[in-house]
This record gives C-alpha cells, structure tokens and sequence, in this order.
C-alpha cells in the first residue's frame, strides 16, 4: 500500500518558516519525481517546487528564492523549507509522487501565514 503523508504545516508570522516533510512507503521513492502543491480556499491546486530523481529542481514563480525543495532517498523523504513566508502562501500543501502513469498524493498539510 501506499502512503504519502505530510507534516511541519502550522500558524506562522509572515517572514517566519516553516519545513514541510513528506515521507513516503510503498514505493521505490528514488525513482520518484516529487512534488509540492498547495490549495488555497477558492483557488485551484497549483504547483510549488518539484525535484527529479537526480536532484533538478524547478519552482513557481511565486516562491522562487524563497522556498527549497530537498530529497534524502535513504529516509524516503522529500521536504520543503519555506522562508520569508507571506500572507499569500496560506494554503493546503499536498506532497505527490510520480513515476511515468503512477501517481500518488499525500493527505495535506495546512499552512496559514497570519499575523
């Protein structure tokens, strides 16, 4: 079975930080292209940061200098720190896996910016 389940969400000050994990079973996690989403009430789930299997990494507009996105294979784990958080990234953060056709989603973690 798979499972993708994400963590390190939270209330956070804007400028503050916040680390989002996402570990990962049931797969051969190396050969896994990994990916950040997030949802924001009223708004369509779109594409944060994503890593490739040999660590290339692509990134919104919108987050570019602010977040990383980072793979440890041996803890099957992707993560995403997010620095310098504004108002504007209040949203839901989904993890996803994908290899060729297989894709998988994690649950979500909820990440609100707010003085």
């Amino acid at each position: 079975q798979v499972k993708l389940v994400e963590s390190g969400g939270g209330l956070v000050q804007p400028g503050g930080s916040l680390r989002l994990s996402c570990v990962a079973s049931g797969i051969t996690f190396s050969i896994y292209t990994m990916g950040w989403y997030r949802q924001a009430p009223g708004k369509q789930r779109e594409l944060v940061a994503r890593i490739y299997t040999f660590d290339t990494t692509n990134y919104a507009d919108s987050v570019k200098g602010r977040f990383t996105i980072s793979r440890d294979n041996a803890k099957n784990t992707v993560y995403l720190q997010m620095n310098n958080l504004k108002p504007e990234d209040t949203a839901v953060y989904y993890c996803k896996g994908n290899q060729y056709s297989n894709e998988y989603w994690g649950q979500g973690t909820q990440v609100t910016v707010s003085s």
